[in-house]
């Protein structure tokens, strides 16, 4: 059970930092949905970050939830116009 959760771990730290790399900001920076993705963008990167922090700390059940927040900030944000992302593939929902 153990390795599949380290796989799963993994798996999903791979997908955030890749869905991180692909989503590009949509609205202009100085409007109020400009602002949103900014915020979204920012949850997305801490929670990678945090996810970084517990595993090293030996905590894959933290880490894991943590690259699925992050992920799901994204992909919520990608489904309501604020992010500009890959349509096909692997990364999003949209």
């Amino acid at each position: 059970m153990a390795a599949d959760l380290h796989e799963k771990t993994d798996r999903y730290e791979e997908l955030l930092a890749e869905a991180l790399d692909a989503a590009e900001v949509a609205p202009p920076a100085d409007t109020p949905m400009g602002e949103a993705a900014a915020e979204c963008l920012e949850m997305a990167e801490s929670y990678l970050r945090d996810g970084r922090h517990f595993r090293e700390d030996g905590d894959p059940v933290n880490a894991l939830a943590s690259f699925s927040y992050g992920h799901a900030w994204l992909d919520a944000g990608a489904r309501v116009g604020l992010f500009d992302v890959p349509r096909e593939g692997h990364l999003f929902t949209v």
